[in-house]
């Protein structure tokens, strides 16, 4: 929730037709499910009784909406060739992460006092290369977009600041596309952990990314043509936040006045993850700059 996502299908840059940097469905679905099995092994115990209530309940709501209206056999089979077919094209990773992550952050964060989080989306890179308190992150000599200083301090809830705090950013290029995602770009293109100072601040210099389409050449493409929606996310960078006994937070930000920050596909957009950059006031002037703290939680 591509965030979360290599698009296929960029309509905001056509100039980019180049097959070897052009991203599909397929390749970019692979990739995620590929990571998701390394991120999850199989076989992780699961308390039965838990699975017996989630698994039933859902079931139950299936059947609801079925009985509601009135379910076709050609749309039930309409339905399982769809199903299969987002398995082939190795995309349960992005539906899932498009279309039901968004609750499941709610509700595990909902006792929270400290920063919002959001998905992760289905293209986190754990082991970025690590970098001090201010720092560059990777990127091409001709990268395109604006520069864009990414500054602020990361504390505890009662005000600590936690030296030593790691930032991991990953972010797309100004075309929409994630490095190990798509074909032609650097293995850590625009992905980076950055590590606080000892007041926990963080200065971290990289371009602002562009809005982009979830893939649309796959199965998840398909649903989103039949149901007439939109397959855009905003702009937005993303964000591991961590520090010894405080909560991980992972999150992303968006850009005030950005498109389809009032409509992102995915539902992950909240009101305080929203930035508002402003002209640069160091250096030689050019880009943008903003600040924002993080406020981590105790474990």
């Amino acid at each position: 929730m591509t965030d979360t996502t290599v698009h296929p299908e960029h309509t905001g840059h056509p100039e980019h037709t180049d097959p070897a940097v052009q991203a599909t469905a397929a390749a970019s679905g692979a990739a995620a499910t590929d990571r998701f099995r390394t991120k999850r092994p199989a076989g992780t115990a699961a308390d039965t009784r838990r699975v017996d209530t989630l698994a039933t309940e859902v079931i139950s709501a299936v059947h609801e909406v079925i009985r509601r209206h009135k379910v076709t056999y050609a749309e039930y089979d309409a339905l399982k060739a769809w199903m299969i077919q987002v398995g082939l094209d190795g995309e349960w990773p992005l539906f899932l992460d498009v279309w039901i992550e968004n609750v499941v952050e709610e509700v595990n964060s909902e006792d929270r006092q400290g920063s919002k989080g959001t998905i992760e989306g289905p293209y986190y890179v754990p082991d970025a290369p690590s970098f001090p308190a201010e720092a560059t992150l990777p990127m091409r000599e001709d990268e395109g977009g604006t520069p864009l200083l990414f500054q602020g301090r990361v504390t505890s809830v009662d005000g600590t600041p936690l030296a030593g705090a790691k930032i991991e950013m990953w972010h797309a290029d100004a075309d929409g596309f994630y490095s190990q995602y798509a074909p032609g770009l650097p293995e850590w293109n625009l992905r980076g952990t950055v590590v606080a100072d000892e007041q926990g601040g963080f200065r971290i210099h990289t371009v602002e990314p562009a809005p982009y389409q979830i893939p649309t050449d796959g199965s998840c493409g398909r649903l989103i043509s039949a149901a007439g929606w939109h397959a855009w996310r905003p702009a937005h960078l993303h964000l591991k936040v961590s520090a010894p006994g405080h909560q991980l937070i992972t999150t992303q930000l968006y850009f005030r006045g950005g498109s389809h920050v009032q409509d992102d596909i995915a539902s992950a957009v909240k009101p305080e993850l929203i930035l508002a950059p402003s002209p640069a006031s160091s250096g030689d002037g050019n880009g943008n700059e903003v600040t924002y703290d993080f406020v981590l939680d105790r474990a």
